[in-house]
């Protein structure tokens, strides 16, 4: 089965399912400095935690401005439920101040601008880009690098090197719909420890690099 293939199966099954919060404030507001702020709260936590820490936040701040007006005190209890809400509070505040102080308050839609920023990667730019500028790139987080190399279609050892490799071989048609289908399909059945390639729509196409035990 090709990768074009493979895909087809995944969006079929997945692309219906209750979407990732970074995608949902995509969806329901387009605002480029939300979507950067969720992605930025998503790391390292849980998609629910994200969503309740995001929306207590949303509530009294949405621009930069806002952001920093906020006593740190405060900011930390708002994203509390995100997790490291000490250091995300801190990377808000710095965020926001450079988007105050060099881009008048706007969030770039240019990669280099987007990684100049302290505290914005590859993965969150590329979600800025996705999902607030419309742009064809590939946000690769923890799944999107784990399970293409499960699969046997690259053999990557970062998520950097893995979005370059899929650059290569993934279809342009597939890139809008990958990261929200990958982490959907990595949260449910192709779990980081002991997947569940039982149920796996696409586990005979599969090469199960790394797997050592599965249900």
């Amino acid at each position: 089965m090709t990768i074009s293939e493979v895909m087809d199966v995944l969006i079929s099954k997945y692309v219906m399912q209750r979407q990732p919060t970074i995608r949902r404030t995509s969806t329901e507001a387009k605002d480029p400095f939300k979507i950067l702020v969720a992605c930025l709260l998503s790391l390292r936590t849980q998609d629910k935690n994200t969503e309740i820490s995001s929306s207590r936040l949303f509530e009294v701040a949405t621009t930069p401005q806002e952001i920093i007006d906020l006593p740190i005190e405060q900011l930390e209890q708002l994203i509390y439920s995100s997790g490291h809400y000490k250091k995300k509070a801190r990377t808000l505040q710095s965020v926001s101040n450079e988007l105050i102080e060099r881009f008048n308050s706007e969030v770039p839609d240019k990669k280099e601008d987007l990684l100049s920023i302290k505290g914005i990667g590859p993965k969150t730019a590329n979600i800025v880009l996705a999902f607030a500028y419309d742009q064809l790139v590939l946000p690769i987080d923890t799944h999107c690098h784990r399970i293409p190399n499960r699969l046997g279609w690259v053999k990557t050892k970062t998520p950097e090197k893995t979005e370059k490799e899929l650059e290569k071989i993934l279809p342009k048609e597939y890139w809008k719909e990958f990261n929200t289908v990958i982490i959907l399909f990595g949260q449910s059945i192709c779990v980081p420890i002991s997947p569940w390639c039982s149920k796996c729509p696409v586990s005979q196409y599969c090469e199960k690099n790394m797997v050592e035990r599965s249900r």
